[in-house]
């Protein structure tokens, strides 16, 4: 006899799936395009991370940013290009590292193919949400430094705050606040105030 399964019975296998990859070490690229679709992960040297659906907040400060970001850039006539999320970055260019930035910049191009971005790029931005909280202060931190990202910004709005790392000038990390102009490093005059957004 067939079991018919519900809607909490399979959200149950789904979270002791995601569990139990979470626990491994040996998980690659192929694991995260066998994944369904709709469900998206991030790997780190071989271990996956599942990746939860963003909040409203998120989504406004990315849209946002991504716009000022791409507004500068068009203006300036420069030719990196941004990418918001979800984008594909095989960051190590090996088969174990795997990221999807809420922002990304790529001034090299030939890093870009129609799968994504092969390398570092050149700036990352996360936006903080609940689940991501370890992630993003902690294993992005060391990957983005190890991989050869020039600049990290964490935004993190519970607490309004952005820790910029400047990697590229192998400067200490800084805090702001929201209501402070943040010069972005690898642009000569483009100041981000997360305040002027309204969230």
């Amino acid at each position: 006899m067939e079991v018919r399964k519900t809607r909490e019975w399979k959200e149950f296998e789904r979270e002791e799936r995601f569990m139990a990859i979470k626990g491994g070490k040996g998980y690659t690229v192929a694991d995260i395009e066998a994944l369904p679709e709709g469900e998206r992960a991030e790997l780190i040297d071989g271990e996956m991370f599942r990746m939860d659906s963003p909040m409203r907040t998120h989504q406004k400060l990315l849209i946002e940013l991504a716009f000022e970001i791409q507004l500068y850039i068009k203006n300036m006539k420069g030719s990196c290009e941004v990418y918001p999320a979800p984008f594909a970055v095989y960051i190590k260019k090996d088969t174990h590292n795997y990221v999807e930035p809420d922002i990304l910049v790529i001034c090299d191009k030939d890093k870009l193919d129609e799968k994504g971005c092969h390398g570092a790029p050149d700036w990352v931005i996360e936006i903080v949400s609940p689940s991501s909280i370890r992630m993003d202060y902690e294993r992005k931190v060391r990957l983005y430094r190890e991989a050869g990202v020039r600049e990290y910004w964490i935004v993190d709005a519970s607490r309004e705050t952005v820790t910029v790392y400047d990697y590229e000038h192998e400067k200490e990390a800084v805090q702001y606040t929201f209501t402070e102009r943040i010069k972005a490093g690898i642009f000569d005059d483009l100041h981000l105030n997360l305040s002027e957004i309204d969230i």
